[in-house]
């Protein structure tokens, strides 16, 4: 049996074109929603300016760990939720989402 690409290559190349493009545009929406939610997601968690706000799920986890480590996953997000994410890691961290999901959509069927 024959695919299309052998019978009409036109048609295969706009396949696989539109198919990059999709690729490319969701792995964009993921990174620009990364950039933008995170934050927006820490401080609705309770990871705020002020600390770890009193009863937010940060709270609770908080109690959980007791002693936080510097370096930890608990530190980093409350050093985001107080000073904000910067400039550098909000975009790499976007980046990396974005390309992942592009990867993985490419991939997918």
């Amino acid at each position: 049996m024959q695919t299309y690409g052998k019978l009409f290559p036109l048609i295969e190349s706009k396949t696989r074109t539109k198919h990059k493009m999709e690729s490319v545009l969701f792995g964009l929406a993921v990174g620009v929603g990364t950039f933008v939610g995170a934050p927006i997601a820490l401080g609705a968690a309770g990871f705020t300016a002020a600390g770890v706000a009193a009863g937010s799920t940060a709270a609770a986890i908080q109690a959980g760990i007791g002693n936080v480590a510097a370096g930890s996953a608990f530190a980093v997000a409350q050093s985001i939720g107080a000073a904000g994410i910067s400039a550098t890691t909000a975009a790499a961290t976007g980046g990396i989402a974005g390309a992942a999901a592009a990867v993985v959509e490419a991939v997918l069927p």
